[in-house]
């Protein structure tokens, strides 16, 4: 899916990035733990999260995600937006919650980074 549909399925607000929004999209990761987002999100990903601040975006960043989806109608402050503009990670809002939020996207094709943990540091990749 590409962030342009993406926005549409969600009735999403794009808030930082509008012209990247033909950026294709295969896999997402939800969470609000950036410890989580650095140790299994996936290079492309699309977080899904309901934090605003601009670390937020300096994790994106690292993991070299393709967007930033912020859930529960949240809006991130100025400097947020702006570190993502600067960035150029796009930002995007939607009132769904988390769990409705990825659902969705599941329904629609978009697959997690990962499958599941088998233990600790044991990873089932897709």
């Amino acid at each position: 899916m590409t962030l342009h549909e993406i926005r549409e399925l969600l009735d999403a607000r794009v808030l930082a990035g509008k012209n990247h929004l033909d950026v294709e999209v295969k896999t997402a990761f939800s969470a609000d733990l950036m410890s989580d987002v650095l140790a299994f999100a996936k290079p492309g990903s699309i977080m899904i999260t309901g934090l605003t601040n601009p670390q937020v975006v300096r994790i994106a960043s690292i993991v070299d995600n393709s967007a930033i989806l912020i859930v529960r109608g949240k809006i991130p402050p100025d400097e947020t937006i702006a570190l993502a503009e600067k960035l150029e990670i796009p930002v995007l809002s939607t009132k769904y919650i988390l769990f409705e939020t990825s659902g969705r996207l599941y329904a629609n094709g978009i697959v997690g980074c990962i499958r599941k943990i088998e233990g600790p540091g044991s990873v089932v990749p897709l």
